[in-house]
């Protein structure tokens, strides 16, 4: 299998398999069918080798962290496997679930030949000076039983089903003191189905996302590296000097590996095929077809449909402000914490990208509504998150500077109701978010004039809120609750929702004011009002 010079391994020799490859294409067929034969007498005694293909590929991969899988079926399981068992001295094999970890064993198993060298208790396989750790990390905060346990191989089975504060913290952890051991990390995985899956679209953007204003082709390596907090391509290994770190800092890279039933030839021909091609349409078209732009599963009391979701970001254009002035803008504060601080505008229904901030400087009311002050136009109010404590400085500041602005606290009371009337809200929270999904609803009179920028991460967070009905209301799931369970706030979508729930009553407020917004500021605006 020819590779690209870029994705050998820098001890591999740099034309071995090339001209392997093009000596086999010249040869009859029955001479090609000889070599064939003596290759499998050949390598009889190993333990294990990969297909020819995309899993050789990804055997003498050089990127840091390789992305590998699509298609169900082409042997994402094993290539873990193999790496662990020819290449890496110590290992660890996760799945999200400790139960389903553990059916790797019977197939380490089955490839050895033996179970000798495997203490259950453990759940580790001692091979010859090699180690296989494998292991479970079902709740959130089941990453720190891997604190400072190196392993030179890293394997993340089912990637999507971990969340991405999971895989942060557990590869920080991949190193060796092994001289000239190799040191990598494969997740293998179909697309996501669920939106806690969505964070592999933004982490390899430039190969799931079709977005992306960089595309990579597959096995094509790409270079980042974190700056103020967040992931950044820079050009190369580097090393890079970064402003406000003391060392100059080496990038990791990242690759994306595309799979295919075709290409495992131990599975294509079972009939294996023809079990992908009965499922239901979003999963056909997830695991048949690799296709990462589909195949998410609502959860049965998700507060916006996914599909929605989708609709209103493929409605997005780039220039779609231009008909109205800046409307409102919403502001998520983080408080100099972990999650990053949001700010969301739109025009009328159209949402703008949103600008996100991260680490000390969020700390700051003051540098928060610089911020906001700086992307702000035709005097449009801004609605800030009080709810959590952090956002009172940025409102002390905004006032300071003359910004007509307006609190936002989940927790409020309301006497609300739904657009039907049926349900009240049990907080302004939940009046908040549902307002966001009435608008969204492609059925009402003249469609949806929601259009949302192409934001993996955005859809995920709007996807995220579960809501239940009880007897102060219709409620929706807590930040908090959503956090414990994505690992991260979802401050993208409060930002976006706040924005067209709480603002719209600052353009009223407005409206009734003795300066009032320019005229095209209320255009979109009037649209949604029609229907209160």
């Amino acid at each position: 299998m020819a590779l690209a010079e870029s994705q050998r391994e820098p001890n591999m020799p740099p034309s071995l398999l090339d001209d392997i490859s093009a000596a086999l294409g010249v040869l009859p067929a029955h001479a090609r069918e000889s070599v064939a034969a003596d290759a499998l007498t050949a390598t009889a005694n190993f333990k294990w080798i990969p297909n020819p293909g995309p899993q050789t590929e990804g055997f003498f991969c050089a990127a840091d962290e390789t992305f590998y899988g699509g298609q169900a079926g082409g042997g994402k399981t094993d290539l873990g496997i193999g790496l662990a068992i020819a290449a890496h001295r110590r290992s660890l094999i996760l799945r999200r679930i400790n139960k389903d970890a553990l059916k790797i064993v019977p197939r380490i198993e089955e490839i050895l030949g033996t179970r000798t060298g495997y203490n259950g208790q453990l759940q580790r396989w001692k091979l010859s000076g090699r180690q296989i750790d494998i292991a479970g990390c079902e709740q959130e905060s089941d990453k720190q039983r891997f604190k400072g346990d190196p392993h030179d191989l890293i394997v993340f089975d089912e990637g999507t089903d971990f969340l991405e504060s999971q895989y942060r913290f557990i590869v920080g952890w991949n190193r060796s003191t092994e001289p000239g051991q190799r040191c990598r990390v494969l997740v293998t995985s179909n697309p996501p189905t669920t939106s806690e899956g969505l964070w592999v679209i933004r982490y390899w953007a430039p190969w799931l996302d079709s977005t992306h204003p960089k595309p990579a082709k597959p096995g094509e390596l790409r270079w980042f590296t974190t700056i103020n907090g967040e992931d950044t391509e820079v050009d190369g290994p580097g090393p890079h000097t970064i402003a406000g770190e003391k060392l100059p800092v080496t990038a990791r890279s990242r690759t994306y590996l595309p799979a295919s039933l075709a290409d495992n030839p131990d599975l294509a021909s079972t009939g294996y095929a023809s079990v992908l091609a009965g499922l239901p349409e979003e999963l056909r078209r997830a695991y048949r077809d690799g296709d990462f732009s589909v195949g998410l599963r609502d959860n049965r009391f998700q507060v916006i449909p996914t599909a929605w979701i989708v609709a209103a970001q493929s409605r997005w254009r780039p220039d779609g402000h231009k008909p109205f002035a800046m409307t409102a803008m919403g502001f998520d504060p983080a408080g100099g914490g972990s999650d990053s601080a949001e700010l969301a505008w739109r025009h009328g229904g159209w949402y703008a990208p949103l600008i996100s901030a991260k680490g000390e400087q969020t700390a700051d009311g003051s540098a928060s509504a610089a911020t906001i002050i700086r992307y702000r136009r035709n005097n449009a109010p801004v609605i800030v998150d009080v709810g959590g404590g952090y956002g009172g400085a940025v409102t002390l500041r905004l006032k300071d500077n003359g910004i007509a602005h307006s609190g936002h606290n989940g927790a409020g009371a309301t006497n609300a109701r739904t657009r039907d009337g049926q349900l009240k809200f049990a907080n302004k929270r939940a009046e908040a978010w549902w307002r966001f999904r009435e608008e969204l609803d492609p059925d009402q009179e003249g469609g949806s004039p929601i259009a949302l920028p192409p934001d993996p991460e955005l859809r995920a967070d709007l996807a995220a809120p579960a809501y239940e009905v009880g007897p102060r209301g219709l409620l929706i799931e807590s930040k908090d609750d959503i956090r414990k369970r994505l690992g991260r706030s979802p401050g993208k979508g409060d930002a976006v929702v706040m924005c067209l729930s709480q603002g719209n009553a600052a353009v009223r407020k407005q409206l009734q004011s003795a300066t009032p917004m320019p005229a095209t500021a209320t255009r979109g605006f009037e649209h949604m009002k029609r229907k209160r």
